[in-house]
C-alpha cells in the first residue's frame, strides 16, 4: 500500500485526483498505475485500470489470477468490473469513497452474486493517510 500511496502522490502532483494502485502476485509487483484520465484524455485511465493494463502486458495475459490489487481509494464501478474480468483474487483498498465507491460503500459490488468471479475485499488499510491525501488535494483546488 505504501507504493500505491507514492503513486497517488505523483498523480496529485500532475493535477490528477491522487489515486495509486499496485498489483502484486507472489510478493512481487507485476503492475502499477496512478490516475491519469486528464493528462491522457482517457476517461478509463484510472489508477486501477492502468495497473491492470501494465500487469497484463507484463504477464502477456489479460487474466491475472492469484493477484492482489492494492489501491488507495475504494474503486468505482468501472474499475471493479475490470478487476472481475482480470480475475484478480483480492482487493485491498485504503479509504472508503462514500460518494462513488462501488465495492462496499454504495453498490456493494463485492457482495453481488451475479458476477462469474468473486473478489476478496479488505478495506481501511492506511485509510487515514489515503483519505488525507485526497482531502488535501480537493481543499487546495477550491
Amino acid at each position: 500500500m505504501q507504493r500505491a500511496l507514492e503513486l497517488a502522490g505523483m498523480a496529485g502532483e500532475r493535477g490528477e485526483v491522487p489515486v495509486g494502485a499496485v498489483l502484486v502476485r507472489n510478493g512481487e509487483i507485476i503492475g502499477e498505475g496512478s490516475n491519469c484520465p486528464i493528462g491522457s484524455c482517457d476517461p478509463s485511465a484510472h489508477a486501477e485500470v492502468i495497473a491492470l493494463r501494465s500487469a497484463a502486458r507484463c504477464e502477456a495475459n489479460y487474466r491475472l489470477p492469484h493477484s492482489t490489487l492494492y489501491v488507495t481509494i475504494e474503486p468505482c464501478t468501472m474499475c471493479f468490473g475490470a478487476m472481475v474480468h482480470a480475475r484478480v483474487q483480492r482487493l485491498v483498498y485504503g479509504a472508503s469513497e462514500p460518494r462513488a465507491g462501488a465495492v462496499e460503500s454504495r453498490l456493494k459490488l463485492a457482495a453481488a452474486d451475479f458476477f462469474n468471479h468473486s473478489i476478496q475485499v479488505e478495506g481501511g488499510v492506511m485509510a487515514e493517510e489515503t483519505a488525507a491525501m485526497v482531502q488535501e488535494f480537493f481543499r487546495n483546488r477550491r
